[in-house]
């Protein structure tokens, strides 16, 4: 039986999916949280948020991730253990067994778009077992358009069954949990696991398959636009501060995670934002924090139950604790969710071993450089056996979601910043006076004071040193910065420790690099010295 609005006429036979119970198509929150509170799949939050536990998967599973090797995607994607195969005949077997599991089941429906461009969106299905993973897609994505929606047909639809577990010995998967991507029959399938950020990353990892063939930059980045129309972007792995410095209560957020750059300018692929919730507060992070509201989902954020107040500092089910909201619950989002050209280019680095400049402006090459390697540091603490600051490069800052060759992203970036004469900049939001458990985090106002000068041309004119081992121009002054933290090496009490440090990240780079030996000699010289 159907029930709810407008429900399309390209139904779940479609999908192979028969024979269900109640199918709720397109509710809008106030029903959807009925629902999650008639079925106890969470509680909600005297915010007016639902709070949900994902149970033992507190994060995404890479490596229960895959793509269904078949013609004509496979002569494009870069196989490998990110883009593990998955054979096709096994997929069949396993979506058998995945829609015989729905067979009497009430299902969540959400018919939605990926991407704010109408000339790069995509009409994307989200079908779910659980009412808040369908609360959750209606901000993840963009519409539903409530007057199209009875003619609403999918280019790609997700299938997503929390409770239906995968047999690894028999399914070809290697645990009881899968994401498996069927380009050609415009599939997503996942079980296993009820962290809802792998349905928002698979559609993320299918737009990276589809927009650069059509000479789309898709990007891992947030992007937000100045009051005279300049945009932004901030590329950045999760803990580098992506989220939180694109929501500037003086600039306008286009999207906080996913965007493409086409001929039109920056256009945010989703419809919502997906921050992390861990140690929140109104006042380091004012416009998140007031976003958490009716309509919003928190994962895995412990709740005070007899006041029912959100406790943001605790961590003790996980680190990445996170928030879904609609866009418009940013005060000032641009919607919809469209930009100009970039201004300013902004990769973001939290490194933990303490060495990098907090800022630094970037020369064309140098921030070719600096996005194939996608480096960040990961520090005690964040994974079980890591004891101290342990390096991490993720090329083009999301090689986890990235089917093509990181080099075909590079490639496009490279075309991009040089057309629109598009500034770059390296902003360090980790350490300074010394590696993680000595030194101490660069505050973020410090952080936001850099970026603001950054974007605003204050930096422009200012001299700038250049630093000897990783090569970069660094300010030797920024309003409303002490001096001394622009000059990492003068903030360490021991400077003999410091320079050993920094050759030794200054060797991981180069070490990293080596997997890109076909870039241009000029990008490859870009990078630290020796």
């Amino acid at each position: 039986m159907n029930t709810g609005i407008n429900p399309s006429s390209y139904g779940l036979e479609n999908h192979d999916i028969r024979n269900t119970g109640v199918v709720a198509w397109n509710l809008g929150p106030a029903p959807l949280i009925e629902e999650v509170l008639r079925r106890r799949e969470g509680k909600l939050a005297n915010n007016g948020a639902v709070v949900v536990r994902t149970g033992q998967r507190t994060g995404r599973s890479p490596r229960d991730k895959f793509i269904v090797q078949s013609e004509p995607s496979s002569r494009h994607i870069a196989w490998g253990e990110v883009n593990a195969p998955f054979d096709s005949g096994m997929f069949e077997r396993l979506y058998r067994h995945l829609t015989g599991y729905l067979q009497g089941a009430d299902l969540y429906v959400q018919d939605c778009f990926a991407g704010a461009d109408p000339e790069h969106r995509v009409p994307v299905r989200i079908i779910t077992e659980y009412a808040w993973h369908s609360l959750f897609a209606r901000s993840a994505f963009i519409g539903p358009d409530l007057d199209t929606c009875g003619s609403h047909v999918p280019q790609f639809t997700v299938i997503d069954a929390p409770k239906f577990h995968a047999n690894q010995y028999e399914d070809g998967t290697n645990s009881e949990a899968f994401v498996v991507v069927n380009l050609e029959r415009g599939l997503v399938i996942i079980g296993g696991t009820s962290y809802a950020g792998e349905i928002k990353k698979s559609i993320f990892s299918v737009m990276n398959y589809l927009l650069p063939l059509r000479g789309v930059l898709s990007m891992h980045c947030s992007a937000n636009v100045g009051s005279g129309g300049d945009v932004a972007l901030f590329f950045g792995l999760s803990g580098t501060g992506k989220t939180s410095l694109s929501a500037d209560p003086n600039r306008r957020l286009i999207g906080d995670d996913e965007h493409g750059w086409g001929d039109n300018g920056v256009f945010n692929i989703e419809g919502g934002c997906y921050a992390k919730a861990i140690r929140l507060s109104p006042e380091s992070e004012p416009q998140i924090y007031d976003a958490i509201r009716f309509g919003a989902v928190l994962e895995n954020v412990i709740l005070y139950e007899a006041p029912r107040r959100c406790e943001y500092d605790d961590d003790s089910i996980t680190e990445n604790t996170r928030a879904a909201y609609p866009l418009e619950y940013i005060d000032g989002a641009v919607l919809p969710s469209m930009g100009g050209h970039p201004r300013n280019v902004v990769f973001l680095t939290c490194d933990a071993f303490g060495v990098l400049p907090p800022i630094s402006r970037l020369t064309p090459e140098q921030a070719m450089y600096h996005f194939l390697s996608g480096y960040t540091a990961k520090v005690a603490g964040t994974e079980r056996g890591v004891t101290e600051p342990t390096a991490t490069f993720s090329a083009c800052f999301g090689e986890p979601f990235l089917p093509l060759p990181p080099r075909t992203y590079a490639k496009l970036l490279g075309e991009k910043i040089a057309r629109h004469d598009s500034r770059c900049w390296l902003i360090n939001t980790g350490w300074s006076g010394g590696p993680y458990g000595v030194g101490a985090r660069i505050k973020i106002g410090y952080t936001r004071a850099m970026v603001g000068a950054a974007l605003s041309g204050a930096l422009d004119d200012v001299e700038m040193r250049m630093d000897p081992t990783f090569r970069l121009a660094v300010p030797v002054a920024c309003p409303d910065v002490p001096d001394v933290l622009l000059d990492p090496r003068s903030t360490w009490s021991d400077p003999a420790a410091y320079d050993a440090k920094a050759k030794t990240l200054a060797g991981l780079f180069r070490k990293n690099f080596e997997q890109f030996p076909a870039v241009e000699a000029k990008v490859r010289s870009a990078g630290p010295g020796e």
